[in-house]
């Protein structure tokens, strides 16, 4: 379905200095300078990470999680091109773009996450290729997913720069890349759960089901839904932009159903494997168990009728907590319901967490820069009359 003119892209235009960019790029900062450290003297100088854990806060956020808060092209993109829901096609550039940052930080940080980080190589040499590894199939759908998102976000590129002709031959071939775009995302996602599938009895039965692909599928396209209606929400405000609640409101139903659907699959996977009653146990485990679903049965009432999906707030809230939800499900299945043994204990360092922070100041600084600069949010009258400031 074609799009008015109305919802043409634009760049906002205005500052690119400003005391929030200042503060983002000063953590962006404090954590390249970690890493550094990291580079030099080693992952002991600055993480807690252990033979128990040897994974950690970085790999837990900056993949399993960071992927998943990245899901928001992929899943506006199925709705789009593969459902062919074509009233949300003014969503696809900004939810693409937050997406690109999401997966090229998360490929980016793996680097610094691997102890030998200078054999990083060989993920893409033949000869070292273990076809039979999740992690592989993990390693290599990731990055030629964020190869596909810089070919499916460079029409932006050519529209600033005015390459109409190179942007008419790649919308001919486009198609191919959506597909991809499609399918690895799919794939990755739900090798992520396939992951813990493999630790087998080291991750708690709250955890441990053989639908954790599944899971971890379904859940990655609906914090997708969830991240576009917060980014929106936080554009609307932060840009002084008109909130666009019947689009956004329309997503919401999607949202809500992916979240039943998940809701009942996750609590009869529980009943049937006989684990509800571990829920009732007091451990940090239940604790942790009881607040993530918590976090997914809030939105699943908040957006329950009809008329509550034309509020604001309402949305604003179910999009916040389904990231709590989905952010929590990756934390405590793969650190807070891992258990490698006795004697082994982890809680991540300052460095760990500034990095982590840092990362994020990264996405939102590259937010901001990118959607001054290039057309990428649809265009309104609030936008143009900042422009012209």
């Amino acid at each position: 379905m074609a799009h008015s003119t109305h919802h043409a892209p634009m760049p906002l235009g205005g500052k690119l200095v400003t005391p929030v960019t200042v503060t983002l790029a000063a953590l962006a900062a404090i954590a390249g300078v970690i890493l550094l450290v990291r580079l030099v003297f080693g992952l002991g100088a600055v993480t807690n990470i252990n033979d128990g854990y040897p994974w950690g806060i970085w790999i837990a956020y900056d993949v399993v999680i960071g992927s998943a808060f990245a899901c928001g092209g992929y899943s506006v993109a199925l709705l789009v091109y593969i459902f062919n829901r074509g009233e949300y096609h003014p969503l696809v550039r900004p939810a693409l773009l937050g997406s690109l940052f999401g997966y090229t930080l998360a490929g980016a940080s793996v680097i610094f996450d691997l102890g030998r980080y200078w054999n990083f190589w060989h993920i893409f040499w033949p000869g070292y290729a273990q076809v039979n590894s999740v992690m592989f199939e993990v390693a290599l759908c990731i990055t030629l997913y964020i190869a596909v998102m810089w070919i499916e976000f460079s029409p932006a590129f050519l529209e600033k720069f005015g390459k109409p002709e190179q942007k008419k031959r790649l919308d001919r071939v486009m198609f191919v890349f959506i597909g991809l775009g499609a399918l690895l995302p799919s794939m990755h996602q739900s090798s992520l759960g396939s992951l813990l599938v493999v630790f087998g009895n080291q991750v708690h039965p709250l955890w441990q089901t053989v639908l954790l692909p599944l899971i971890y599928l379904m859940t990655a396209i609906t914090v997708g839904f969830a991240l576009v209606i917060f980014e929106s929400c936080l554009s609307a405000m932060g840009f002084k932009r008109p909130f666009e609640l019947d689009i956004l409101s329309r997503l919401s139903k999607v949202m809500w159903g992916m979240l039943v659907a998940y809701l009942v699959i996750r609590i009869g996977d529980l009943v049937a494997r006989g684990a509800i009653l571990r829920m009732f146990e007091f451990s940090i485990e239940a604790l942790m168990f009881l607040i993530e679903m918590a976090f997914f049965i809030v939105p699943a009432v908040l957006l329950r009728k009809p008329e509550y999906r034309r509020q604001p707030a309402k949305l604003f809230v179910s999009a916040v907590c389904l990231l709590a939800g989905a952010f929590l499900l990756r934390i405590n299945s793969f650190l807070v319901g891992y258990e490698t043994g006795s004697g082994w204990h982890y809680f991540p360092s300052f460095p760990e967490l500034m990095v982590t922070i840092g990362i994020i100041a990264i996405e939102i600084l590259g937010y901001i820069v990118l959607v001054r600069f290039l057309p990428i949010l649809p265009k309104t009258e609030g936008a143009l009359a900042a422009a012209t400031k």
